[in-house]
């Protein structure tokens, strides 16, 4: 098994993890991932009678469901079935993950999968809440920027990491209470931008390389040194709501939210949301309820222009530096 380390956890898998930083530490892992492996029983389950919980109202080119979920073995296991006939199954408490995948798909495709929303889920399954959101390092604390599919997370998160600011998670950010503090642990150590955003940031679309072959999507590979890569959990300090981007808008601006409308703005953007039973929606309000009324929630309306990016990173400076001056 090679070991790795992501969200906060020790990860065993049978084979290599395109994305993950190795752990040299020796301990026990939290989670397995078995490569082209079912487990063994499988074959003597059957899914439930109506057992998909949840089929993706997007299609693909074929029509089929970007993702199934089904229940196997009562609610102790789950399959995720992707469109493209790559398959998961993680166990109800998060701690084992099998991958299958017909040709010509490899473990670089598994991996855009397996580090996103299948690892959510198992994520979600320990109890961990998960934001759809990036997370950078400000004054040895975590800001954290949440939003849809589509917002600019990660385009924010990259033109904070092209101005030497550390990267600690994209796409998920999990979040954990450590005595009385929420702190947000590192993710992998990627992050992945679509074309448009790469031209913006680099001049080119070929200044970074692929994800996989079969897809368009690049990455900024963190460990490289122009980059900063945060390993450490940091305390959380704010929470940014990306909004949808304004064509009218001149400048970008941050507005407070309530605490009850940052608490359903946060919700909202939970990972693996449409997959939680009534005890994982219980933990989810409770932590999120918490972080809401401990500090608030900022929503950021920004111009539908990629140029303004260095101006909207200023003002999430500005901003949590003065709301540190006030604490």
């Amino acid at each position: 098994m090679q070991a790795y380390s992501a969200f906060g956890l020790r990860v065993a898998a049978t084979g290599r993890l395109p994305g993950l930083l190795p752990c040299r530490e020796p301990g026990v892992a939290d989670v397995h991932v078995y490569l082209q492996a079912t487990p063994e029983w499988l074959d003597d389950e059957r899914p439930q009678p109506h057992a998909a919980m949840y089929v993706s109202p997007d299609r693909d080119e074929s029509g089929r469901p970007v993702l199934t979920v089904e229940r196997l073995g009562g609610d102790r296991v789950f399959r995720l079935r992707f469109a493209d006939d790559i398959e998961f199954i993680v166990d109800g408490a998060g701690r084992e993950i099998w991958s299958t995948w017909p040709e010509p798909w490899t473990v670089d495709d598994v991996a855009t999968y397996l580090l996103g929303s299948v690892f959510a889920f198992a994520l979600r399954c320990r109890g961990v809440t998960c934001l759809h959101a990036s997370a950078v390092a400000l004054e040895d604390r975590a800001i954290a920027v949440v939003g849809s599919l589509g917002a600019g997370k990660s385009t924010l998160a990259a033109a904070f990491a092209t101005r030497g600011c550390a990267v600690i998670s994209d796409d998920v950010v999990a979040l954990s209470r450590i005595a009385d503090e929420y702190v947000v642990h590192p993710g992998p150590p990627r992050i992945r931008l679509w074309p448009d955003s790469v031209r913006a940031l680099y001049g080119s679309t070929d200044a970074l390389p692929r994800l996989t072959p079969t897809w368009d999507k690049r990455f900024i590979d963190l460990t490289q040194t122009r980059y900063r890569l945060e390993t450490r959990a940091l305390p959380l300090a704010a929470i940014y709501v990306l909004d949808e981007r304004g064509a009218h808008e001149a400048l970008p601006r941050v507005e407070r939210l309530s605490a009850p409308a940052g608490l359903m703005a946060m919700v909202a953007n939970t990972q693996a949301n449409r997959l939680l039973d009534a005890r994982m929606r219980a933990q989810e309000f409770q932590c999120l309820g918490r972080v809401a009324a401990s500090f608030g929630v900022r929503r950021l309306v920004a111009p539908d222009d990629l140029d303004r990016l260095p101006a909207l990173c200023d003002l999430i400076v500005d901003d949590v530096l003065e709301s540190a001056v006030h604490v």
